[in-house]
């Protein structure tokens, strides 16, 4: 191992992070950030015409929820000024800045920029409620949102039947009045969106057991003249069709981003009842899992859309002519961009990256093709650290390579699993994975079947296979690398978060290729995980797996936490105490069995985390205490990371 390397841990936790939303508003582009030195808060930040970013939000305060665990849409600029957001301690939703008696959300003559008001003011009851995918419904003094709310914790002790929570949609006035519910529909509720007339809206929704890249519903209502809705009608999607995102047209027809042809395509759906319309067809991806709500992959310019479109290798931001089909890619510098885009007037804004530059705000004129980055800059290793990444595929499995630096012939290698499952790994600058090469250690990150961003058919791969089809691609991707003279066969390791985590554990206990795994806040105990889960993934394994309790004897053979006596070498654990997605009785179950069989463990809890890192502190424990594992199971001196102390073995 190369010990000269420049990357510190505490590079990655200020490098590998993202905006998640961004929006154009007036001569404005807001975005959030987040902030690891900040206690992992997220914060608004806002640049005008003078180019200055400066934070929407006052010191301490975290546009953050819990919208289905994941989040959603955290906040939206105030026309004119100020701001709406959801804030992360009490799941509130506030409103700074601006003016409330104003509908432009501009501030009165003479009035300090809160309305009188020094700190943010609440707009819902301090009553336990979580709201998101916030909306600011055009010509109404109002933002609508998703309402999640969480039933009281039983009074006697001991576990009882699940409660879900209850979801509507909801308005909810920026002077602070009574909120209104808009509609109960599904169990599950996202992209609210008021017609142009204002005299319906739209949604989509879905219900257990269906995951949202499973199928979804595009629904239609009338608002009568309280602005509930009425009766509503499905008008797309389906329980094999995914709608994932709708905007209206002018003329009262929608833009809907689904894919029922096994892509996700953007299709135009008139309310007469006519076939939808794929308005461009592509044997690729416009769009990809829903994870958190409120994401958007193609926005309206004008008579224009505005649109992401591609692999995980390569996703491209292009310009779709509605009329034509044609769509004309933007020339900027990031290779991909992500679920986020806002165009305002010949001003498109995102957020992109390439394999050697972070996620950033991008602009760009329509007119000129001018481009522009808009958040700070990062402070960057060196280009000759960082890897050249590499897409490749070994027998029909999707990967990235990230070679090791200094190395000739077979290197140690980590292949990287991405969390989900139902979601990707990118072809873009990682911080994380250059701490690793520039040490001399190769990676391999795996889109194993059952990832997006290769149709529905690559997804579905997955389908009641979890535990087997992802093991078996990553046994495929290390065996391919050891054949191609690139990796050393007794020193090769997996890792991954969540999802990740479970499968690498599951291919620690149910392959004989890795020298060891490392999992963070991740699944060992599926048929436990089932039963203690939140709601939104509560049935998610129905299609991984299989459906309780016909299926269980699946359950019990992929178990990892059950075949602990099959592992093929140590395990190094982390888990956020604060976790409701994975709760860390699952890790503690894995290496009390590992314990119970000898083999070599160790086991790290992060108390104020929940699933995943968000704290600086955080970020470089972890990543330093990785370090130490592989220098533990690889054979290699680690002196700049405090050491780690492998349990368990018997004496």
């Amino acid at each position: 191992m190369l010990n000269d390397s420049p990357i510190r841990p505490v590079d990655v936790a200020r490098v590998d992070d993202r905006p998640l939303w961004v929006e154009i508003c007036g001569e404005e582009v807001w975005w959030d950030e987040p902030r690891p030195h900040e206690g992992g808060r997220r914060c608004v930040v806002r640049r005008g015409p003078d180019g200055v970013p400066r934070d929407a939000l006052p010191p301490g305060w975290n546009s953050r929820n819990r919208l289905i665990e994941y989040g959603g849409r955290s906040w939206r600029p105030l026309p004119g000024g100020g701001v709406v957001f959801t804030n992360w301690s009490d799941q509130r939703i506030y409103r700074y800045g601006g003016h409330p008696g104003h509908a432009d959300g501009g501030s009165a003559e003479g009035e300090t920029p809160n309305g009188g008001h020094p700190e943010p003011v609440p707009l819902t009851p301090d009553d336990g409620a979580r709201y998101g995918d916030l909306y600011l419904p055009p010509g109404r003094d109002e933002v609508w949102a998703v309402r999640e709310i969480h039933p009281a914790p039983p009074q006697a002790a001991g576990p009882g039947p699940r409660v879900d929570p209850r979801r509507d949609l909801v308005a909810v006035p920026l002077d602070g009045g009574p909120v209104r519910v808009i509609a109960r529909a599904q169990h599950f509720l996202t992209n609210a969106r008021l017609s142009p007339d204002g005299t319906h809206v739209a949604w989509i929704g879905w219900d257990h057991p269906a995951m949202p890249w499973d199928g979804t519903e595009l629904c239609v209502a009338p608002l009568d003249a309280a602005g509930s809705a009425g009766p509503y009608r499905v008008v797309a999607g389906g329980p094999e069709e995914s709608v994932i995102q709708a905007e209206w047209r002018d003329d009262g027809a929608l833009y809907v981003l689904t894919d029922p042809d096994g892509w996700w395509n953007l299709h135009l759906v008139s309310l007469d009842g006519s076939p939808a319309r794929n308005l461009a067809p592509l044997t690729e991806e416009c769009g990809d899992a829903i994870w958190r709500l409120g994401n958007t992959w193609f926005a309206l310019a004008g008579e224009r859309i505005v649109m992401v479109h591609g692999t995980p290798d390569r996703r491209r931001l292009g310009v779709l002519d509605p009329a034509t089909g044609k769509i004309t890619d933007l020339d900027a510098p990031p290779t991909y961009w992500n679920p986020t885009v806002s165009a305002g007037g010949d001003l498109v804004a995102g957020v992109g990256a390439s394999p050697y530059t972070p996620f950033e705000v991008v602009t760009v004129d329509l007119r000129t093709g001018a481009h522009a980055v808009l958040s700070a800059e990062k402070d960057l290793p060196g280009r000759d650290v960082l890897p050249d990444p590499e897409a490749v595929t070994f027998d029909g499995v999707h990967a990235h390579l990230y070679p090791p630096r200094g190395v000739t012939g077979p290197a140690p290698y980590v292949l990287f699993v991405h969390g989900g499952p139902t979601s990707a790994s990118t072809m873009v600058l990682d911080v994380e994975i250059a701490y690793f090469t520039s040490r001399g250690i190769g990676v391999a990150d795996v889109n194993y079947g059952g990832s997006t961003g290769y149709g529905r058919a690559y997804r579905e791969r997955l389908r009641h296979r979890w535990g087997v089809v992802d093991v078996r691609d990553c046994e495929t991707v290390a065996r391919g690398l050891i054949a191609a003279g690139r990796a050393d066969a007794s020193k090769i390791a997996i890792r991954g978060g969540s999802a990740g985590g479970w499968t690498s554990v599951a291919a620690l206990v149910h392959s004989t290729v890795f020298r060891g795994a490392v999992a963070s806040y991740a699944i060992t105990d599926p048929e436990g995980w089932a039963a203690e889960t939140h709601d939104f993934e509560s049935r998610y394994l129905d299609g991984l797996i299989g459906p309780l309790p016909e299926t269980r004897q699946r359950y019990l053979d992929r178990s990892p936490t059950l075949h602990a006596a099959d592992a093929s070498g140590p395990a190094l654990l982390m888990h956020g105490l604060e976790d409701a997605i994975v709760d860390p009785v699952q890790a503690e179950r894995f290496v009390a069995a590992l314990e119970r069989e000898g083999t070599p463990w160790a086991y790290l809890t992060f108390p104020g985390e929940q699933h995943g890192w968000r704290r600086e502190e955080t970020i470089v424990a972890a990543l330093e205490a990785e370090l130490a594992f592989y220098g533990l199971i690889f054979g290699f001196p680690t002196p700049e990371v405090p050491p780690l102390t492998l349990r368990g073995m018997h004496e």
